[in-house]
């Protein structure tokens, strides 16, 4: 699994995440629960990962709809 996003943004990743749904690519959200831990103030960010296959198409994906994302 590869990551494709960290973001502290929850709108963000549930943007991201619809578009890879629609693209019919799974994810997986990491440290959902990391809020638990700091208090609900968004300080730890939120890493969306992908299959190694489906990377390429995933970066595509959220590129093509205004995603920023690091290399």
């Amino acid at each position: 699994m590869k990551q494709l996003l960290s973001t502290t943004n929850p709108a963000d990743m549930a943007f991201a995440k619809a578009l890879l749904q629609g693209e019919d690519i799974d994810c997986f959200e990491m440290d959902v629960n990391m809020s638990m831990l700091e208090g609900s103030i968004g300080i730890f960010p939120r890493r969306l990962l992908v299959r190694d296959d489906d990377y390429a198409a995933a970066r595509m994906a959220l590129v093509d709809n205004g995603f920023s994302l690091e290399d």
